[in-house]
């Protein structure tokens, strides 16, 4: 099985995907989670593995968008937690003071914010498309570059753990998806709790009441919703597509009820997922 992940080789993406994989896999790394949930759309690979949530930052818009945008027939098959540390990573030992940029994915840079701000405030932050390349990039110079990643990325690239365990938070947590193509997608288990993605728009987001008659569909079946949040949906300013979680698969009558009650008020509703709930690791 050929299985997509945000690369190169050392990310965290990938640590959760050998975290979780079955035997016999073939790991494809792309640059960019764009690119991977693409790629399982268009049939190049058969499963893929994203970060669609952080516990400090929130959501990763890139996957919430590429699930409710192009990707129409990429489905959520399984979803896991990762407990992630980041380290502070350079070419060679170096003393914090003499570091002049650090270089890392965003979503690293911002859950070091802190230890940022208070050990390198003078350091340039330079964003790039995931921590292993930023490690990667660092390796390939001799410039006082540091980088925020992962140990196992440092190891890979022969560069030197400077400090670890940098983010600001403890218990920093990630949460990934396996995708799958809605045409490939087997049943899920059913002795495990289920959760349900969905993802809906095209209502009347500017008249009072609109979101929580809507809402009011699933809370009145006894459905809990435990995300939700949303995007904008890139028409104009005050429209948006609303994400959300729900305990329970589809199954369930409740939730096949609320969810049908839902799409008679709303423009577009997609499943983005049926799946067991996250186990964490």
């Amino acid at each position: 099985m050929r299985v997509a992940y945000l690369g190169p080789a050392g990310t965290f993406t990938e640590e959760a995907l050998r975290a979780s994989a079955p035997d016999g896999v073939e790991e494809i790394p792309y640059t960019s989670v764009y690119e991977a949930v693409m790629a399982v759309q268009n049939g190049a690979v058969e499963r893929a593995v994203v970060p669609i949530e952080n516990s400090i930052e929130g959501s990763v818009n890139a996957t919430l968008d590429a699930l409710a945008g192009e990707a129409s027939s990429v489905r959520i098959a399984g979803e896991l937690v990762l407990e992630i540390e980041h380290c502070l990573v350079a070419r060679d030992s170096l003393e914090l003071d003499r570091i002049t940029r650090v270089v890392s994915h965003p979503q690293a840079t911002a859950q070091c914010a802190g230890f940022l701000r208070e050990r390198l405030p003078a350091a340039e932050r330079v964003t790039v498309a995931s921590t292993a390349e930023a490690v990667r990039s660092v390796a390939e110079t001799r410039e006082p570059w540091a980088a925020l990643g992962s140990r196992l990325a440092a190891s890979l690239y022969g560069c030197r753990v400077l400090a670890e365990g940098v983010e600001d938070h403890p218990h920093n947590q990630t949460r990934f998806v396996w995708l799958a193509h809605e045409s490939a997608l087997a049943p899920p288990p059913g002795d495990e709790p289920l959760k349900t993605s969905i993802a809906f728009s095209g209502f009347n987001d500017d008249s009072p009441g609109a979101l929580v008659s809507i809402l009011g569909e699933l809370s009145d079946r006894g459905i809990n919703l435990s995300k939700i949040e949303s995007r904008p949906r890139r028409v104009q300013l005050g429209h948006y597509i609303i994400f959300a979680d729900l305990d329970g698969g589809l199954g369930d009558p409740a939730v096949e009820e609320g969810l049908a009650a839902v799409a008679k008020k709303v423009r577009e509703l997609r499943i983005l997922g049926s799946y067991p709930s996250a186990k964490g690791l």
